[in-house]
C-alpha cells in the first residue's frame, strides 16, 4: 500500500486524533499502528514486528548502537538536572534581586526582560517560569501590566528555543532532520548545517523578535493591550482586580538564600562553552586532511549529538560544583536529580514516537503519494513554503503544541520535497518550524502560553487575547515572506522583506503612540 492514497491514512489518522484529543502520545502512538498494519497489510504479527523493529532502529540499528539518539536523549535528562540545580541554588531569584535596583524605566524593565528570554534559551519551560520569576519585580515596579510581561514572555521563549542548536528545542529539531535527510539520502548539509541554514528562514521568529522589541522601545499597545497598560500606568494595578490570574509560580523545589547570580549565569555560559569547544574538537578530529581545516570544514564535520552530551556533562558540572559550594545541602542532589530528569520525559517521550513514525511514513512513500496529488492539481511549487507554514500553524494552535507538529509536519515536508523538488527541502522545513511556533504563540491551550502566564501572574485568557494581535501581525509578515522566497528562490529576498515590513510596521505605530502620548499630554 506504499504510496497509494492509502498511505496518507496514518498521518491524516495522527493529525485529527490530535486536533481531536489534544493528546500528543496517543495520536502519534495510533499513527505508528495503523502506518505499520499498512506495511504488512493488516497481519497482527507483522504488525507487530515491524514497530518493534522500528523502536529497535531508535536505539540500536545497522549492527551498532545508534549514538546520535542516545546522546540527545541524555542531553536533554541533562538539561533538566541543570534547571532544577539552578532553581533550588536560587540563582533566578538573585539575578532578580540584583537587577532590580539598576532598571529605572518602563522600557527598561520591558527590555530586561526580552532579554533574559533570549539569554535564558535552554528550554521554553525553564525559560517562561525563569524570566517571569525575574522580571517580575522589576516590570510591577515600573508599572509595566503582567499581560505585557506575559507577551513579552512567550514571545522571546520558544522563538529563541527553535533557532537555537544548544537548546531541548534544538536537540530535538537537529535529531528530526538528521533522520530526513538520511531517509532521503539528503548528503549535501549535515544536520547542524541544514538547522543552521534554516534560522535565517525562519520568518516568523525574527519577526516576533523584532516586534517584542519595539513594543518594549516605542510601548506600542495594540487592542486590548491597551486597557491594561493604561490600567497599569494611571492606576499602578497591573493585572485586572475583577479577575483571578494563576498566581505566583509555584515552586515544587526549595530555592535556597545564598544562591548568587552566578547561579544563573555560569551554568549557562559553561554549557555554551563545553558545547561549542566539543564542537570544535568533534569536527577538527573528523576531518582527515588537516590543509584542509576552516571554521566551515569544522562546523561540517563536528558530531552534534556528542558534542551536546560533552557540553551538558560539562555544564552540568560547574552547575554541582557552584550548588555545593554555596553550601546547600547535598541531600538536595538527588531530589534535582530526580526532577530534573522528570520535566523532560515528556518531552523524550514525543521525540522517541516522533523517530518511530518518521521511520514508518518513510516506508509508506507518503510523501510521494502527496507530491503527486500537487503535480496533478498543477499546484506551483512556489506556494509550497506559505502553505507549510499555514498548515503548520493551524495544527499547532488545534493541538496546543509546537512539538507535536514537528513530529508530523516535518518528516511530511520532508517527503513531499524530496519527491517533487529538494532545493525546497530547507524552505519547506523551516517554514515548519516557523508555523508551529506561531500556532502555539496562539493556543489557549498551549503549554508555553500557560505557563508563560503562570509566570508572569497574568490572567491566562487575559495573555492569549492581548499576545493574538502581535502573532497575527507577525504571521502576515512571515506569510509574505514565504511567498517571496517560494517565487523568487532567494531566502535573502524573503528576509529582506520582511525586514521591510517589520520597519514599516514600527514606523507608523511608532507615530501613533508618540501621538497619544500629545494628546494625554
Amino acid at each position: 500500500m506504499a504510496g497509494t492514497i492509502f498511505s496518507i491514512i496514518p498521518p491524516i489518522i495522527a493529525i485529527l486524533m490530535v486536533i481531536l484529543t489534544r493528546r500528543v502520545l496517543l495520536s502519534l502512538g495510533v499513527g505508528i499502528i495503523s502506518a505499520a498494519l499498512l506495511i504488512e497489510e493488516f497481519s497482527i504479527t507483522g504488525t507487530g514486528m515491524v514497530i518493534l523493529k522500528a523502536i529497535q532502529g531508535v536505539f540500536y540499528s545497522d549492527g551498532e548502537v545508534n549514538t546520535w539518539n542516545v546522546y540527545i536523549i541524555l542531553f536533554l535528562l541533562i538539561l533538566g538536572i541543570v534547571t532544577a540545580l539552578i532553581s533550588i541554588s536560587g540563582g533566578s531569584r538573585a539575578f532578580g534581586e540584583w537587577a532590580k535596583k539598576r532598571v529605572k524605566t518602563r522600557a527598561g524593565a520591558q527590555l530586561t526582560a526580552a532579554l533574559l528570554g533570549i539569554l535564558i534559551f535552554i528550554d521554553d519551560y525553564f525559560n517562561a517560569l525563569a524570566v517571569g520569576q525575574v522580571s517580575r519585580p522589576i516590570t510591577d515596579r515600573q508599572k509595566v501590566s503582567r499581560a505585557k510581561l506575559a507577551y513579552i514572555i512567550d514571545s522571546t521563549s520558544a522563538p529563541v528555543c527553535v533557532v537555537s542548536p544548544v537548546s531541548s528545542w534544538g536537540a530535538y529539531i537537529i535529531a528530526m532532520i538528521a533522520t530526513i535527510l538520511t531517509t532521503h539520502g539528503v548528503s549535501e548539509y549535515t544536520p547542524l548545517g541544514a538547522f543552521m541554514a534554516m534560522v535565517p528562514m525562519n520568518y516568523y521568529v525574527i519577526s516576533a523578535l523584532a516586534l517584542v522589541f519595539a513594543v518594549a522601545v516605542f510601548n506600542i499597545n495594540i487592542g486590548p493591550m491597551k486597557i491594561h497598560e493604561n490600567r497599569a500606568i494611571e492606576t499602578g494595578q497591573v493585572v485586572d482586580p475583577n479577575k483571578e490570574v494563576l498566581g505566583e509560580v509555584k515552586e515544587d523545589l526549595p530555592t535556597s538564600d545564598k544562591g548568587t547570580i552566578g547561579n544563573l549565569v555560569w551554568p549557562i555560559i559553561s554549557l555554551i562553552i563545553g558545547t561549542v569547544s566539543s564542537m570544535l574538537y568533534t569536527g577538527y578530529s573528523a576531518i582527515e586532511d588537516k590543509a584542509d581545516v576552516t571554521i566551515f570544514t569544522i562546523f561540517e564535520n563536528t558530531d552534534v549529538s556528542a558534542s551536546l552530551l560533552y557540553g551538558g556533562l560539562f555544564g552540568l558540572a560547574i552547575t554541582i560544583i557552584l550548588f555545593l559550594g554555596k553550601g546547600i545541602k547535598a541531600s538536595y542532589l538527588p531530589l534535582a536529580l530526580k526532577e530534573g530528569i522528570k520535566s523532560m520525559l515528556p518531552a523524550i517521550y514525543i521525540l522517541l514516537f516522533a523517530w518511530v513514525i518518521v521511520d514508518l511514513i518513510g516506508q509508506l512513500s507518503t510523501g510521494e503519494y502527496l507530491a503527486g496529488l500537487v503535480e496533478k492539481s498543477n499546484l506551483d511549487l512556489s506556494y509550497l513554503p506559505v502553505v507549510m507554514f499555514v498548515l503548520a500553524g493551524f495544527m499547532a494552535f488545534a493541538t496546543g503544541t509546537s512539538w507535536g507538529t514537528f513530529g508530523i509536519m516535518l518528516p511530511i515536508a520532508g517527503e513531499i520535497t524530496a519527491a517533487t523538488d529538494i532545493n525546497m527541502l530547507l524552505p519547506a522545513m523551516a517554514a515548519v518550524l516557523a508555523g508551529s511556533v506561531l500556532g502555539d504563540h496562539c493556543s489557549p491551550i498551549s503549554d508555553t502560553t500557560i505557563l508563560s502566564s503562570t509566570g508572569a501572574g497574568s490572567h491566562h485568557i487575559d495573555h492569549v487575547m492581548t499576545q493574538l494581535p502581535y502573532a497575527i501581525i507577525g504571521g502576515g509578515i512571515a506569510a509574505v515572506g514565504y511567498l517571496v522566497l517560494g517565487f523568487t528562490g532567494s531566502s535573502v529576498i524573503g528576509f529582506v522583506s520582511i525586514i521591510l515590513l517589520v520597519g514599516a510596521f514600527i514606523t507608523i505605530f511608532a507615530k501613533k503612540q508618540k501621538q497619544v502620548v500629545k494628546e494625554r499630554a
